[in-house]
């Protein structure tokens, strides 16, 4: 492999030092390269949405701080509130299920007694079917005993 870039500059920015290399050849471009700083070698580089923002101290009485600080108290009350609604939607869910959870199983209940009172009456009633129907043989000869049939 040809040597085709040396090492040029080193600018460091959040965590992240960018190395620029150029290339010999005059066609190239410089291409920046992003390695971490951190001793560990494994460190995160800072997203793009967060480099811009500066950990600047700002006034407590500037309006923009007020503006900021009144922003997110009504974002964490309005977060509380649909949390709490949240909570109390739930709550009613699980106590209308608990309600149709009674009511079901009275039904199965009232349905189990209904079940045993009919099988009861049709164990009766083939039961006493069964006594009054005797076998073919036996019925002829007890009843007609001149053989005539009437």
């Amino acid at each position: 492999m040809s040597k085709t870039s040396q090492q040029n500059t080193t600018a460091e920015t959040n965590g992240v030092s960018v190395i620029y290399t150029q290339a010999q050849a005059s066609g190239l471009q410089q291409v920046p390269q992003l390695v971490p700083i951190s001793p560990g070698g494994g460190g995160k580089a800072t997203p793009p949405s967060k480099q811009g923002k500066k950990n600047s101290t700002i006034d407590r009485n500037s309006d923009e701080y007020r503006q900021r600080r009144e922003r997110n108290n009504m974002a964490v009350k309005k977060s509380r509130l649909k949390s709490k609604q949240k909570a109390q939607d739930t709550l009613q869910r699980v106590n209308q299920l608990k309600e149709e959870n009674e009511r079901l199983e009275a039904k199965i209940k009232l349905l189990t007694k209904e079940l045993s009172v009919l099988k009861d009456l049709f164990l009766e009633h083939a039961h006493n079917f069964t006594d009054s129907v005797q076998p073919l043989g036996t019925e002829s000869t007890a009843t007609n005993s001149d053989g005539s049939g009437q």
